[in-house]
């Protein structure tokens, strides 16, 4: 270790989700020495955002000596483009969705002009994965995140695709119904409006009002129910609540069969609040991907739930971007 990195020993690694923003102050090992978090909507405009950021931030900075201490930071946003720093039309943020936020930039400047690097949130729980998670040996995988959106990071060879512009990776938005229901980009049909969280809700509402079978969900507010909600009624047997999983599972294992031809993966992730639904979700994928999948690539790749807890790979993928930038 240098000079350098024994005086400034840490890195700051932000998940920023659709619904929290996690942040988590990482030193070269990839111990999460403090972490803190805000709910990510809310605010009007985004320099609201980062202000109420950096005063979450400075309770943690302060933990480990001040922010003389860090080196860097990195952030793992939607939308996030790799080679310029910017968020650019997510649209799930309410600060986010009408343009292009440099939002490295706005952080930095807060920070003391400290070096931030950004990325989009699934390339950095990806990167999490390979360095500290179950993707470790891993050269060709693809991870999945199942959370307010359905995002994807694709390592190839042992590298991250970026792209030309570095966008690569939106598999949350490959059409899987031409006239199906309207995702939040705009578009039909996108994977994201039925295998989200969000659509694990939207997908149990549907049915609710399709059907007059019962459902320990009918005690809910329709507009109220969460997927949480969905999986709870699921684990305690509740046929309605089973067949909006087997629904979502089938079209997500539909899915991956077609990212597979291009990829031909030894693994697929899957890594968000939706994996802690275990086989309520897993089974219908894995039974639906073996009936998609073409027969050269049967029984080749492996269905894994990321180890790390919460956002641990997400902020630690994150802090890798903010490592990556300190050492140039």
């Amino acid at each position: 270790m240098n000079s350098n990195e024994t005086m400034k020993p840490y890195v700051i690694g932000l998940d920023l989700g659709g619904t929290n923003s996690v942040f988590g102050i990482v030193d070269s090992r990839g111990e999460i020495k403090a972490q803190i978090a805000i709910k990510t909507q809310g605010y009007d405009k985004v320099e609201d955002y980062v202000n109420a950021s950096i005063d979450a931030l400075m309770i943690i900075i302060d933990q480990v000596g001040g922010l003389d201490k860090i080196k860097a930071m990195g952030i793992g946003a939607p939308n996030g483009n790799y080679y310029k720093g910017t968020i650019e039309f997510a649209p799930n943020l309410s600060w986010g969705h009408n343009g292009i936020v440099p939002l490295a930039e706005l952080f930095s400047k807060k920070l003391n002009n400290i070096p931030v690097g950004l990325t989009n949130d699934a390339n950095a729980a990806a990167i999490g994965e390979m360095t500290y998670g179950v993707a470790r040996g891993l050269k060709n995988f693809i991870v999945i995140t199942l959370g307010t959106g359905v995002g994807s990071g694709i390592v190839i060879n042992g590298q991250m695709v970026y792209g030309c512009d570095g966008f690569a990776g939106e598999l949350g938005h490959t059409t899987m119904r031409p006239d199906g229901r309207l995702c939040g980009c705009g578009r039909k049909g996108c994977l994201e409006a039925y295998c989200s969280a969000t659509g694990v809700a939207r997908t149990a509402r549907e049915f609710l009002e399709k059907t007059d079978e019962d459902s320990l969900l009918r005690a809910l507010k329709s507009e109220d129910i969460t997927s949480l909600d969905v999986s709870i009624a699921a684990s305690k047997g509740d046929k309605l609540a089973n067949k909006v999983y087997e629904f979502t599972g089938e079209m997500l294992g539909e899915a991956c069969a077609n990212f597979t031809v291009f990829s031909s993966p030894e693994a697929f992730i899957f890594f968000g609040g939706l994996t802690k639904s275990g086989d309520l979700l897993m089974k219908p994928l894995v039974k639906s991907y073996n009936e998609h999948v073409l027969k050269v690539f049967k029984d080749k790749a492996k269905f894994l739930i990321s180890g790390l807890e919460g956002s641990s790979a997400a902020v630690l993928g994150a802090s890798a971007i903010g490592w990556e930038l300190s050492e140039k």
